[in-house]
């Protein structure tokens, strides 16, 4: 039973929430039944059908609606005389700046995606607004509370980013099934229904010196004469035959390697009918493009059944027929979305065939979907804790009872008899670029990268800011924003195409570049330190950027990769475990050579661990770790990086 203090703050507090999702829903029924009179929503989704086993506030006459407006109906009905505010809409739109944020007693959030919360943390820094974090992942969730200058920021421990592999492992050597997921989803997908222009790494492949000058035409391209299923056949060859094949010539790479082996259509394929099946056309009666499915067309029924490499084949060049021809507008311009069910229909019977040809264990279209889609499938109960906690630690906030504040793990094993382990917050890391404004450093060849490069895979890809604005000294090198004249956005454009050290005011080794986001109001600087060599394998980026934690001399832990490959085929799959007994709390970011903090265990708990999802960016915890990549809720212990103590909140 609540206090009369605390009913009091209660009463009076102005609380935003930022997700309306699995936890959103949760939270917003707790906020409101727990006294809190004014709540302001923020979500950009509309309901879809998957949501519905956990998003408890929606039904099935909701799916396409607005999820901020449903779930204010919603609780509005069982709370009528308190007051919602949704906001169908992206919280990184320029309205929710500071000065909205400034008017909330509290931020909570409900986010599935890292780049939300770092913007939703930024935010709540410049405004000085109390902000409490939650996750989940499966049985697995976490609370943490950030108050600017008592506890750390959501970015004082650099985030795990999505685990990388290289793209020579990718387009010619796989050993692991979501190699294949890779490769299918970010290579033939994007080549057949995604942007034409696009260069990736399917591209060498087909025009590879060794083949011969039959194959040098791009073989993507559906010719004059070709229908759809000759067309599918022909790539179906192409890929998983002629390729492989050709990859077979160089008997170096496969002396220790199991060998593959390549598969034609006419291996595992009747011929070709000389009609096509009247049933097919089936898939999609209802003439929602969203209901093509091959499955249907095919008599598929169950997502969990194990396709046979025949079975797989047919769901190959029947989805892509159906995409020829239900769906013929929306080629060219085509990513893969884990919700479009003939693209997770092409991506599993792809990934399967490739996998079938290099002697790796096919998966259902259920495991290959949560692969692709680095889904981990939440528990609404789990979502139901972490929501009463959220509200526990916001009404502390309120009452500004800073010894009391927690951040809070929901474990799935018990540790010490406990499913729950509260953990007193630490204070500010004096090195965070964000809160401290501790200066960073970016190696880079400055005599051949250009400003574009720097935007694009340093200030937006991995310090994450929105609309950024970049000096060195007082001379204003790039700008974007509304209010700017026609000759200063053409000015700042043909910048964006000059190598660093030919811009007017020339950025060279010993610059410094003040790099500062309006809309966060935050402002940070770079040393630029120039370097020639770079390990494309590694480095394929051809810069680092360093200095967000004190780097660690330990070898074993520096990365092998510093960002996304050139094809795009990397940046998907979850992190895979690293065998250990141990268990200890581990933050670790990969971007960061030999970089990293670590908690003790006795923090926590001997038997209790935490990690950020690198699928979704939400925190979770663990106390037990499985080497399965099927699942995007493993975390990554290291036993081995040295200790820093951290200071706790007095």
């Amino acid at each position: 039973m609540a206090s009369e203090e605390q009913l009091s703050v209660i009463k009076g507090a102005k609380v935003l929430m930022v997700g309306a999702g699995g936890i959103g829903c949760e939270l917003l029924k707790t906020l409101a039944l727990s006294g809190f009179e004014d709540i302001h929503i923020i979500d950009m989704d509309t309901i879809e059908v998957s949501n519905l086993n956990r998003q408890f506030l929606f039904r099935q006459k909701h799916v396409g609606q607005s999820k901020a407006k449903v779930a204010r109906e919603a609780v509005l009905k069982f709370r009528p005389h308190i007051k919602i505010t949704p906001y169908h809409a992206n919280v990184k739109d320029p309205e929710f700046n500071v000065d909205f944020f400034k008017q909330f007693s509290v931020v909570l959030n409900g986010l599935d995606n890292l780049d939300a919360r770092r913007h939703v943390n930024r935010l709540c820094l410049a405004s000085g607004v109390p902000l409490v974090e939650s996750g989940t992942t499966g049985f697995l969730g976490q609370v943490t509370v950030h108050v600017k200058g008592k506890t750390e920021c959501y970015e004082c421990q650099p985030k795990p980013s999505p685990k990388t592999y290289p793209v020579c492992t990718i387009t010619s050597t796989p050993t692991k099934f979501v190699h294949c997921i890779v490769w299918a989803k970010d290579l033939l997908f994007a080549k057949l229904f995604g942007n034409k222009n696009q260069e990736n790494d399917l591209n060498v492949r087909s025009t590879d010196a060794s083949s011969s000058s039959e194959h040098t035409e791009d073989v993507f391209e559906r010719r004059a004469d070709e229908d759809v299923e000759q067309y599918g056949r022909r790539i179906y060859d192409h890929v998983f035959g002629y390729n492989i094949e050709v990859a077979l010539r160089n008997e170096e790479t496969w002396k220790n390697r199991h060998k593959p082996r390549p598969v034609y259509t006419r291996d595992v394929l009747p011929p070709r009918p000389v009609e096509q099946n009247g049933n097919k056309d089936k898939a999609s009666n209802t003439g929602d493009p969203s209901s093509v499915s091959a499955m249907v067309s095919l008599g598929l029924k169950n997502p969990q059944d194990l396709w046979s490499l025949r079975e797989n084949s047919e769901v190959f060049l029947e989805s892509l027929r159906l995409f020829f021809l239900k769906r013929e507008k929306e080629i060219g311009q085509l990513g893969f979305d884990k919700d479009d069910q003939l693209a997770v229909e092409f991506v599993t019977s792809a990934a399967n065939i490739r996998a079938a040809s290099f002697g790796i264990p096919l998966h259902s279209l259920f495991e290959a979907k949560g692969i692709a889609g680095n889904i981990v499938h939440a528990v609404a109960t789990t979502n139901a804790i972490i929501a009463g906690l959220i509200v526990l630690e916001a009404m502390k906030v309120l009452q500004n009872d800073v010894k009391s504040y927690r951040m809070t793990y929901c474990l799935e094993h018990p540790s010490r008899k406990m499913l729950l382990m509260p953990v007193e917050p630490f204070e500010p890391n004096k090195f965070c670029y964000v809160c401290s404004e501790t200066p960073l450093t970016l190696e880079i060849d400055t005599h051949r990268s250009k400003l574009r490069d720097f935007v694009e895979k340093i200030v937006k890809a991995k310090l994450g800011m929105s609309l950024p604005l970049i000096m060195h000294g007082v001379a204003l090198l790039y700008e974007v924003g509304d209010d700017l004249e026609e000759d200063e956005v053409a000015n700042y454009a043909a910048n964006l195409d000059k190598v660093l050290s030919e811009l007017p005011s020339p950025v060279t080794g010993g610059t410094i570049l003040t790099v500062e986001d309006l809309q966060q109001e935050l402002k940070c600087s770079i040393n630029i330190k120039h370097r020639e060599e770079f390990d494309e394998e590694k480095e394929p980026d051809g810069m680092i950027l360093s200095g967000w934690t004190p780097a660690l001399a330990t070898e074993k832990n520096k990365t092998s990769d510093n960002g996304p490959s050139s094809s795009n085929a990397s940046e998907t799959a979850p992190l895979e475990p690293e065998d250990d007994d141990e268990i200890e709390i581990i933050l670790k970011d990969p971007e960061i050579l030999a970089a990293g903090k670590k908690r003790k265990s006795s923090d926590v708990s001997l038997a209790a661990c935490s990690e950020i999802s690198s699928a979704t960016g939400e925190m979770l915890t663990k106390s037990k770790v499985e080497e399965d990549d099927s699942h995007s809720d493993i975390v990554t212990v290291d036993g081995n990086l040295d200790t820093t103590k951290k200071k706790r909140v007095q």
